[in-house]
Order: structure tokens, then sequence, then C-alpha cells
């Protein structure tokens, strides 16, 4: 039997685009729920008369290959605008607006958010196959599928017939919007988050097999100069503009040469195993949830609301409660987003650029406070400049009220002294020990600045 996974790391999406030819034929591109266009191309190219084992095993094995198409971004990460094409050639037969079998749409009904993995492996499968008869591959053959359910086999058999004993299908999957890899804004030096995460592991497979591209060290999701080193090493070996600035063309190509060493699309492929898609960062914050990255979400709510009227004042507790939800849906609505108190990918990415705006555009009568404001970027070992200079000033005035925090040459270089003493406030704050300062490890030193020495916990 059919073994179902623990943990789902992929959501079906709601449709799929699909280009009316080859990848690079001027052809229209068509939108249709996910469900009806597995059904178009099980009815197109299967029979409805098979045994529904047979059926049921090629669906799957159809479902499959369509995710493994949408989980890879196969085609956008080459500059496409769809998912998958409408030709055999390259993927499976679609027909627009054909009739489709009855029993086949029952099915499909059925089984639409299932699909077949790899033991070990999160990503769908690349169930490659054929029908058989006029084309063979080393896949699933759909007319064998006939000959192997008129033996009795059931659809998992028949998949692990062709796909060996090391497959599993993970059932009732989560459907929902599809939303694509790239995050909407470039990543730099100095931006967190599970997208910079993503990046960081990826780049780390990618130098195994080229040298030239530096090993990140630690892959904690803080964008530091090994991430940017690594980054500029990637965009000389693949001719893109040296920046060190993660764009969407720097993403997409990560992506395909990931998926490419990986061998995601292909039949014997790496695979993607759990631990590598771990995540240590929310997607979404919404009521109820607590912990730094709310803090985060409130600090910059606070610092904007501080100067906008419209948006109510927030609490910097970490508890995301009523108080945080009225400032996050005034805030969307003020800038146009759907007010619904939950801080997602759009609404997050709307606010680090609204406070960003905010901090650098302070009223004259605010400029003596400006070095207080978190600078908008999150300052690491190697930094240099005005924010590490106030940084270490800010460390200095501390030690005046706590002479377990040591001084500081206020030199605006952020060197292994200014990280020691970072650590050692984030251990004695309960703040996560990782050296970086962001706006709860930056908060929390201005507050020591002024004496402040209650814990935040």
């Amino acid at each position: 039997m059919a073994e179902q996974q623990q943990i789902i790391p992929f959501v079906v999406p709601e449709y799929i685009t699909v280009h009316l030819g080859a990848p690079q034929e001027n052809a229209r591109n068509v939108t249709v729920r996910f469900a009806d266009y597995i059904k178009n191309v099980a009815s197109s190219e299967i029979y409805p008369t098979w045994p529904e084992s047979a059926i049921r095993a090629n669906i799957l094995a159809q479902i499959s290959y369509a995710l493994n198409r949408i989980y890879t971004e196969w085609y956008p990460s080459q500059g496409y605008d769809f998912d998958i094409t409408s030709t055999t050639q390259y993927d499976q037969k679609f027909i627009e607006n054909r009739d489709i079998f009855e029993n086949i749409a029952q099915i499909v009904d059925d089984i639409f958010n299932n699909y077949v993995v790899r033991q070990g492996s999160v990503n769908p499968y690349f169930t490659q196959y054929c029908n058989g008869t006029t084309s063979t591959c080393d896949g699933l053959s759909q007319w064998g599928t006939v000959t192997l359910a008129e033996q009795g086999m059931v659809p998992y058999e028949i998949l692990q017939y062709y796909y060996g004993d090391d497959i599993n299908i993970v059932f009732d999957a989560p459907v929902g919007p599809g939303v694509p890899s790239y995050p909407g804004i470039p990543l730099r030096r100095g931006d967190s988050g599970e997208d910079v995460r993503t990046i960081q592991r990826q780049l780390n497979r990618i130098g195994r097999n080229y040298p030239a591209i530096p090993q990140i060290p630690v892959t904690n999701g803080i964008f530091d100069f090994s991430t940017e080193a690594a980054v500029r090493a990637f965009q000389q070996i693949f001719n893109l503009a040296v920046d060190g600035i993660v764009g969407k063309a720097t993403w997409y190509k990560i992506k395909y040469t990931y998926n490419a060493i990986k061998g995601l699309g292909e039949l014997y492929g790496e695979g993607v195993s759990l631990s590598e898609v771990d995540r240590i960062f929310a997607t979404e914050l919404d009521e109820g949830d607590s912990g730094n990255q709310v803090r985060v979400v409130q600090y910059y709510l606070a610092v904007v609301s501080f100067f906008d009227p419209e948006i109510p004042q927030v609490y910097i507790d970490g508890e995301f409660d009523q108080n945080t939800v009225q400032g996050v849906k005034a805030f969307q609505s003020k800038y146009g987003l759907e007010p619904t108190g939950v801080v997602d990918r759009e609404t997050w990415n709307r606010l680090t650029q609204v406070y960003q705006d905010t901090i650098n555009s302070l009223p004259e009568e605010f400029a003596p406070r400006r070095n207080e404001i978190y600078p908008g970027r999150i300052l690491t070992r190697g930094e240099r400049g005005d924010d590490v200079l106030n940084l270490q000033r800010f460390i200095n005035r501390a030690a005046g009220f706590d002479p377990a925090i040591p001084r500081l040459e206020e030199d605006g270089i952020f060197g292994p002294a200014t990280e020691a003493a970072v650590r050692l406030i984030q251990e004695m704050e309960g703040i996560e020990v990782n050296g970086a300062v962001g706006p709860v490890t930056w908060s929390r030193i201005i507050a020591l600045s002024r004496g402040d020495d209650s814990n935040m916990a």
C-alpha cells in the first residue's frame, strides 16, 4: 500500500497556464483549472475503456509530471510565461475545448491533488512516460499499464513496476493559488528571510559542481557578505550582471541551474529532501502568531504609524494580537492591498518599502533622532559605515549602564569585537544569538543605551 507523506511542502495550484504549441512557437497561452487540465490530458492520451487501475495509474503519472513542471518552474526559469506546453514532443497532450470522458472526469476529481514522490524526497516526481507503442522510454508505458491492470495490479503496484519500489504517493495535498517562487523584490546584502535561505542552499549545491562559487558557511537566511560573494561568483560564471543582487534574472538562473544539477526534471534525478526545504521563517503571519518575526513587523509598523496618523500605533511585544491586526489592516487599506490583517509576501514587501521611504524622508525636526531608527538592513560582520558607527556608539552607551557589555572602538567597522558584543547582548536579552543586527536586536540595543534593562522575554 502506498505510504502517505507526513509533511506536504507543495501546494497544488488551482490553475495552470498551457502554451498551445512548442516552447518557442508563436502560440497562445490558456489558463485553466489544474483539475480540468488533467481531465483534458487524460482524455487526450488514454482510453476510457481501459481498466480503472490502469486509468488511475496513468492519471497519477500525468498529475505528477505536470506538478513537477510547476514545482521546478521549468519554463518560467527559462524566461517563458507559461507552466507547460500542449505537445507530447515536450510535455503532455492538451487539446483546447476537447470533450472529456465522464469516467475520467470522475477519477480526476477524486485524485487530482495526489501525486508521486520518491521516498525521502518532497518534490513531485518526474514521472516520465510514453504510449509504449509508437514511442518507448525508460518510464511508464501507457499501454503496458493495461496489461498489468488485467493481471490484477492496483495503481500503486503499476507505478512501482515502472518507477521502482521506492515511491510514495502524497494524498490530498493542499490546493491554493500558484505563487511564483521569485519573492517579488530583489534580494541584497542586509535582507533576510526564507527566500534568502533558499538562495543560500541552492548556491551551495550548485557550488559543489562549480567550485569557483564559494560555499556560504551559514545558511541562516541572512544575506551577508559570504552570500553576496557567492551570488557575484554565480553571476560571473553565468554571464549575468555582476552586482551581488538577486533580481528576477539571477533568481531564475539560480533555480534553473539548481534544477539541472539536481536532475529534478529527469527520471533518475537527485530529488529534494525534506531537510532541504525545512523552514525557519513563516510564509505568513496572522493573529495568534508570536516571536521575533512578529516583532519585526510591529517595529516597522510602529515607525511608519508614528509619521502617519491613518495607521494606529502598534505595540512591539511579539504577539500578533488584535492591536497588530488593526495596524496591519490599516496599512493594507492605505496602500491599496486587501485588508486581511495577514502579513503575506505582498504586504511584507510593501511594508519594507514604505518603512525605507519613511526613514529616508524624515521631517527635519526628527533628524537628531534619525540615528536611533533601525537602518532598514541587517548589519553583519564586514559591514562598514555610519550605520555601524551608530551601532557601536549605542553599544558603548549601553556599556555605561551595564559593565558586562564591553566598550568598542568607534571606527565604523563591524569586526570581531563588534560581533562579540552583539552576540553577548543577544544572549543577555534572550534574542537569537547570531551576531547579526536586525530590527529586534537594534531596538533592544537602543533601549539599553537609555538604561532600560528590562528583558524582552
